[in-house]
């Protein structure tokens, strides 16, 4: 073994580690140390390779001396993470005019000028980046040579120290560069990121006998599942069998030939080299190998490449195996990955016309006709046509359609739009934020500056996992919620050390969140219950009474709508909490804003439309998000509270009958003052006391507030006298905190992130700093009037790793996000769970050793 201050020879006992030297130069060491038959490698330090990228180079004489004279070698990038990625490999260094004579000799003239052209045509596009044109097409060494004669205005280099440094230089270089520094940083590099090489000598692929190249994996790509898949080139060197059309498949096939018809001892071989790795890496892992005369050799294993559903698979395969244990599966399976197996995506294989992109505000991909209205949507779900709602922004109104419509295209908003949470709650595929969609209603077509125009029925895909609106209908790949997943998911449950609650508005959204196995429900939206049309007249008439006793005349008629509602949804949820949040919206989003609907609701109502018109006018306020809403018309109109507060009361005595006991949790939102607290619970007190009186039966309930001002959780103390629970509603209690509009944000926050104003976008990742801050500050103050008052988030934050976080280390109770967010979550909080158990239990080696 040779070790320098600059490279170190990969043996079992070297010196290498993942930190200094990569990923790369640490797995040839461990397939080394199996015994593996691994061509002689040196490995360049992270250290040594900014060497050479400042002009340093090695000593190459030394290092050329490890392999001897005439060897041919190739040079691998060999980063400390795999996604960091690396310039590519360089194959046949030392390629010389008397090494090509010499190879001629041994395995023939075309095999040898192959490999001198290949080398050639590298050297010039790869090393010293010149124009490809003048390289491609047939060629033979001396034309290759000619060429790059007239290129460099030199002859082609016979030196092969001279060779290898241009490769270490160029590579060294192209790490250093602005490009390959974004791409890393995408991945989660630091900025500082060293990049490690290996020099190896080469295993050539040629010869008389069965020689060639290829890789092979022993698990599905697409689904994880045990299955032997790979290629095979015969003649043929690196990873060129992935590529090349006439490559052979590893396994007899009907479809052509196989490595394993020629040569079934290699492929057992390879099989047991498969299963080695799998059991002492841990891993299933992605092997490339050449055979020269039938012998073996094993360049290089890497993670096999895979989607989110065999990442899935092959961690829980792993534990169940007992090679991994089931806390290290959990952590090994990033939280968004998950996605990829609840909803349906765009197949990895398929072509993508990209129409426009947008912001990926609710994941999986739909494809649909066109639709411009909510009622078009119906119309063409009623049809069993498959649709696509695009609005320039939906509304309350627009529920019903969202519900029948494949998935949501909106032009303005963001990630806390109203299309982005309803979306999300619905499991459906949403883009919000298109900003260069051209939308006419009116004429019912879009257009994209410089592409056709699209009409209504015209069919269009909508990508929200990566936010692009394809053109057409590309092939899918269906969900995955069964087999590992499931398995998974019983594991998170296991692990997990905090709540998971789901926001379901309705009887199906909880259908889902039991699917998905939750807590409870911790967030009820009931005014997403009155947007079905029969509902909805009904809901117009209180608007429009103009007296207390009209009013109450149209909410009687609501209780009986509300009180079903609430028993389906107790009686689905067996005994588990469920949090309703009491009316919020302002009122005149149940108002028509176009004059075809004015024109229908005077007729509805037999009003004049003048009158319709005024009362309208009356409703419009020039902020509404911080107006008429939530609390404040609680106080206002208080027998929209009192018919909610009934029909809860009755709907929990009707479905305690056959179940177990219902504890109904009554949220107020928008709370600023404790006094609103006060008028609200005396209301609500008033009518479960009526309730018992009237039936003879006695329950119980809970009431708390929705903390989604500033001044609530400043005031948390005084609040939390009256409240059973506080549960932050993190999506206005950003917006109020910041002054910003969520729906407006998404025009200027991009350029905010990237020039650093804020690290994230507050709407998608919870400002721990700020908001965080009064988070804090209001669970510690309502603790402190209250011990036992309950603590969680229910706004869209929940779902998130990062706020999961926070919870868990400020101690709240649970967190309640969107259905389709509980698995995500769940996952995020048992790796949380596991990552502080193992560092307690090192601190606590830790202590024994200070002992």
């Amino acid at each position: 073994m040779l070790t320098t201050p600059d490279f170190t020879e990969i043996t079992t006992t070297a010196e290498i580690r993942t930190s200094t030297h990569g990923n790369r130069a640490k797995c040839l060491q461990r397939l080394v140390r199996l015994g593996l038959p691994v061509p002689r490698t040196v490995a360049l330090s992270f250290e040594t390779v900014r060497a050479i990228a400042g002009g340093r180079l090695p000593d190459l004489t030394a290092l050329l001396g490890v392999f001897g004279d005439g060897a041919l070698l190739s040079v691998r990038s060999s980063s400390q993470m795999p996604d960091w990625g690396g310039p590519g490999t360089i194959l046949n260094i030392g390629m010389t005019d008397a090494k090509a004579v010499q190879l001629a000799q041994a395995h023939g003239v075309t095999a040898a000028d192959a490999l001198y052209v290949g080398f050639i045509r590298s050297y010039a596009v790869d090393v010293l980046r010149l124009d490809a044109d003048g390289f491609e097409g047939p060629m033979t060494p001396r034309l290759a040579k000619a060429e790059f004669e007239q290129e460099m205005e030199e002859p082609f280099p016979q030196d092969p120290a001279m060779q290898l440094a241009e490769v270490l230089k160029s590579m060294a270089r192209a790490w250093e560069g602005t490009t390959a520094r974004l791409l890393r940083q995408a991945q989660g590099a630091p900025a500082d990121a060293g990049l490690g090489l290996v020099v190896q000598e080469m295993a050539l692929g040629i010869g008389q006998g069965i020689s060639g190249s290829g890789v092979v994996q022993f698990a599905a790509s697409d689904t994880g599942a045990p299955q032997v898949t790979g290629r095979w080139l015969p003649q043929g060197q690196g990873r060129a069998a992935l590529s090349e059309s006439d490559a052979q498949y590893i396994l007899t096939d009907k479809r052509g030939k196989s490595l394993e018809d020629a040569a079934p001892d290699a492929v057992e071989a390879l099989r047991a080299a498969g299963k080695l790795t799998r059991e002492r890496l841990r891993e299933e892992m992605q092997i490339e190998f050449t055979l020269m005369n039938g012998q073996l050799s094993v360049l290089d294993a890497v993670r096999c490449p895979r989607s989110g559903r065999a990442e899935v698979a092959i961690a829980v395969a792993l534990a169940e195996d007992g090679i991994i244990t089931r806390e290290e599966a959990l952590t090994r399976i990033p939280p968004f990955t998950l996605n990829q197996l609840l909803h349906r995506q765009v197949s990895p294989l398929a072509a993508r016309d990209v129409l426009t992109r947008g912001i990926a505000a609710a994941p999986g991909a739909a494809t649909g006709k066109i639709v411009f209205s909510a009622s078009a949507a119906q119309a063409m779900a009623a049809q069993g046509e498959p649709c696509i709602l695009v609005r320039r922004e939906t509304s309350p109104e627009d529920i019903r359609g969202m519900h029948a419509a494949q998935a949501i295209l909106t032009e303005r908003g963001g990630m806390t739009s109203h299309a982005a949470v309803i979306a999300r709650g619905l499991g459906l595929p949403c883009v919000s934020g298109a900003t260069r969609l051209q939308l006419d209603s009116r004429k019912k077509m879009l257009t994209v500056p410089g592409r056709k125009i699209f009409h209504e029925g015209d069919v269009i895909t909508v990508d929200g996992s990566t936010g692009d609106v394809l053109v057409g209908a590309p092939q899918m790949v269906e969900p995955a919620l069964g087999g590992a997943f499931a398995t998974l998911m019983d594991w998170a449950d296991a692990a997990r050390d905090i709540g998971i609650r789901a926001n379901a508005d309705t009887p199906e959204d909880a259908a889902m969140a039991q699917r998905f196995g939750v807590d409870g429900i911790g967030l009820c939206r009931t005014e997403h219950m009155f947007f079905d049309q029969a509902r909805l007249t009904v809901m117009r008439e209180m608007i429009f009474a103009e007296n207390p006793a009209d009013r109450a005349a149209a909410l009687d008629r609501l209780l009986p709508m509300q009180r079903a509602d609430f028993i389906e949804l107790f009686q689905m949820m067996q005994g588990q909490p469920v949090t309703i949040r009491l009316f919020d919206p302002p009122l005149h989003e149940f108002l028509p804003g176009d004059r075809d609907g004015i024109r229908a609701l005077a007729e509805a109502l037999d009003l004049p439309v003048s009158r319709v018109q005024a009362r309208i006018e009356s409703l419009q306020e020039f902020n509404p998000m911080l107006g008429m809403r939530g609390v404040r018309l609680g106080v206002t109109v208080p027998e929209i509270y009192e018919m909610q507060a009934r029909a809860i009361f009755e709907a929990t005595l009707k479905a305690s009958r056959k179940g177990a006991p219902v504890v109904p949790e009554i949220m107020i939102p928008l709370v600023s003052a404790r006094r609103e607290v006060e008028l609200v619970k005396t209301r609500v007190d008033a009518i479960a006391a009526e309730v018992k009186s009237k039936t003879g039966q006695d329950f119980t309930y809970r009431l708390g507030v929705m903390v989604e001002t500033p001044r609530a959780a400043l005031r948390a103390g005084e609040i939390a006298e009256h409240s059973a629970f506080l549960s932050f509603g993190t999506n206005d209690l950003t917006q109020m905190t910041y002054g910003l509009s969520r729906d407006d944000a998404g025009r200027f926050m991009s350029a905010y992130v990237q020039q650093g104003v804020f690290p994230e976008d507050p709407f998608t990742q919870l400002d721990v700093d700020g908001v965080g801050e009064l988070m804090l500050l209001g669970a510690e103050r309502g603790r402190h009037a209250r011990p036992d008052v309950i603590i969680s988030i229910c706004g869209e934050h929940a779902g998130q790793p990062s706020a999961i976080a926070f919870s868990r280390k400020a101690g709240f109770d649970y967190v309640s996000c969107s259905p389709f967010r509980v698995p995500v979550a769940k996952l995020a909080a048992a790796q949380l769970s596991i990552l502080d158990k193992t560092l307690s239990s090192k601190v606590e080696v830790s202590d024994k050793d200070i002992r």
